[in-house]
């Protein structure tokens, strides 16, 4: 699929938005097939094909919120108990301890982030397709095409189109980013598609008074755009804002007004309504403590937010956030049915059996089974000396005759003084020997200081009556 100049400004998350694209396209060529060429309708199918796909880790997310629920006042004793506590000890401890709790629900608190992060991927992208629906939609890019093509054929048409373009995006928000690149064949083929295709009647008609031979291709191509455009009266191209500005200036309805105007209302108020069935799975997750107020004030923002913000974008991006709402409500609604039902003990359960199955091929994957790890925990290092086959291997030459059944005579090996071979064999003799013989082996070396003592007193003493003889 040939993409339009400014449809290349998805950045690194191109690839995501041509795959958009791709998916769009082709709801877009069904209902073709079916006698329907509308934008809007495809954004909205579109919609429920994204919010489908994404079902499963919304589930997911639902249900580490509903856990959370379970494990909230563990974690609030936990945050009471380090309250004030900023050392760093204190804090590997409380997160040490936060992560226990976790581990005892079976609950890994990165899922719902990696929901929020694919949620952002697709969203981000998103606004570039719709935005610009002919460079990524391939059967919209089309139908104009041949009159792209056609005013490239006029001669002269570089200054023309060059000065058309100046004069519609003077003043009009919606050319805002979008550029008329003449440089080659394929680039001034696409950008001219990118620009005709954000025209308002006036643009149109001016359109058609710049390139006169063209005027029926022309008349023909701006109703094909206004069909495929067209959502309750409005073109999915223009923002609210501007379809509101345009009304004013006398290329408008009442109708168009009050669509305009609906738009954001609608889209604020669906957002309202996935909020609010969102907090019905913890109706006091919003009482008690400053957090929860933050939370309660963010939650009434978020409405207001998506009320400007789709006033100011296309009413496509618009159509997609009220689709969006909707059916996050209603995905809502029935979620909230089925763990109403559900037994959480038994939920709780089945987190922990899938945590530790996860954890011990975790472990496996790196070679050693998790069956071992745990015989391994339960032995007593006094009791390793006990078996005459645990024999001390510490050195690699050690372990090499192990694996080859011969026995290596450590006792000549010598170590430096202060390493760890050293400290690694007084485990070893500490291990090696029973509580008796160390009590036996205390004494000795108790006596030994003594005697040692005692002689050094001794010494000092000769020295002493020596050098008092000298000196008589």
């Amino acid at each position: 699929m040939s993409a339009v100049v400014l449809s290349m400004n998805a950045g690194i998350l191109k690839p995501i938005a041509i795959a958009l694209g791709h998916l769009m396209d082709g709801i877009y060529m069904l209902l073709s097939k079916a006698g329907i060429t509308n934008v809007a309708l495809t954004i909205i199918i579109f919609t429920i094909v994204i919010y489908m796909i994404l079902l499963p880790l919304t589930y997911q997310q639902q249900k580490f919120s509903r856990m959370t629920i379970i494990m909230n006042p563990e974690i609030q004793k936990i945050q009471k108990k380090y309250q004030g506590k900023r050392d760093q000890a204190s804090v590997n401890a409380m997160n040490m301890e936060t992560q226990e709790v976790y581990k005892k629900y079976g609950v890994r608190p990165t899922g719902s982030c990696v929901f929020m992060a694919i949620q952002l991927l697709i969203l981000f992208p998103l606004y570039r397709v719709i935005y610009n629906v002919p460079g990524y939609v391939n059967s919209v890019k089309a139908t104009m095409s041949n009159l792209a093509n056609a005013i490239m054929g006029t001669s002269g048409y570089e200054n023309t189109i060059t000065d058309f373009f100046n004069t519609v995006k003077e003043g009009n928000y919606v050319y805002r980013g979008t550029s008329l690149d003449l440089s080659s064949a394929e680039t001034a083929h696409d950008t001219i598609i990118d620009v005709i295709y954000k025209c308002t009647d006036a643009n149109w008609s001016l359109l058609a008074d710049k390139f006169p031979d063209l005027s029926t291709l022309i008349q023909s191509t701006h109703e094909s755009v206004n069909q495929f455009n067209n959502f309750l009266g409005v073109s999915i191209v223009y923002s609210p804002k501007i379809l509101i500005q345009n009304a004013m200036h006398g290329n408008g309805s009442a109708i168009i007004v009050l669509v305009a105007i609906l738009i954001p209302i609608i889209s604020a108020g669906t957002q309202f309504l996935n909020i609010r069935l969102s907090q019905s799975l913890n109706p006091n997750a919003t009482q008690g403590n400053q957090m929860a107020a933050q939370m309660k004030m963010m939650n009434y923002m978020m409405p207001i937010y998506s009320l400007i913000l789709v006033f100011f974008l296309p009413v496509g991006i618009g159509i997609y956030w009220i689709a969006g709402a909707l059916i996050r409500s209603i995905q809502q609604f029935i979620i909230n049915k089925r763990f109403d039902k559900m037994d959480m003990e038994a939920l709780v359960k089945k987190n922990q059996a899938k945590a530790a199955a996860k954890e011990k091929e975790r472990i496996e994957k790196k070679g050693v089974s998790g069956q071992t790890i745990a015989r391994n925990a339960s032995i007593n290092t006094r009791n390793i000396a006990a078996d005459p086959n645990a024999a001390r291997r510490k050195t690699m030459a050690e372990k090499a005759a192990s694996a080859a059944n011969i026995d290596v005579d450590t006792s000549k090996q010598t170590v430096k003084k202060g390493s760890l071979a050293e400290k690694a064999g007084m485990v070893k003799e500490f291990n090696s020997k029973s509580p008796d013989e160390w009590k036996q082996a205390k004494a000795a070396a108790e006596k030994e200081a003594q005697n040692a003592s005692g002689q050094s007193k001794n010494k000092n003493q000769s020295k002493k009556k020596s050098k008092n003889k000298k000196k008589k």
